[in-house]
């Protein structure tokens, strides 16, 4: 005895449309170029910088001059350029943006 198969036919799914960007429209907040204080721009430059450029100049800093805790890696030890932005001599990888977003200005 045959058997009845039945076979059901999807429509292809379609990828949904990017949006389109128009020229005027805002950086979102990560985008937004922000100005450096005095203290952070003697580390990333005085010029506007977006937040997440700010963060990975900063890393750089830090990697260049050796200052991760090597025990730990997640503090950083200050020196004299970071004590004037942590306000302390050791300053862990989590806190440190709420220590940078106080040296940023829109």
């Amino acid at each position: 005895m045959a058997t009845k198969t039945t076979e059901t036919k999807s429509a292809p799914k379609k990828a949904a449309a990017p949006k389109a960007k128009s020229a005027d429209a805002k950086p979102n907040a990560l985008q937004q170029p922000l100005k450096p204080s005095a203290e952070l721009g003697a580390i990333v430059g005085t010029s506007p910088l977006p937040r997440g450029e700010v963060v990975s100049k900063v890393w750089e800093y830090i990697k260049k001059h050796n200052l991760q805790n090597p025990e730990n890696k997640r503090e950083i030890l200050a020196d004299d350029k970071l004590k004037k932005i942590f306000g302390k001599d050791k300053c862990s990888m989590f806190e440190m943006n709420k220590h940078l977003a106080a040296h940023l200005k829109s």
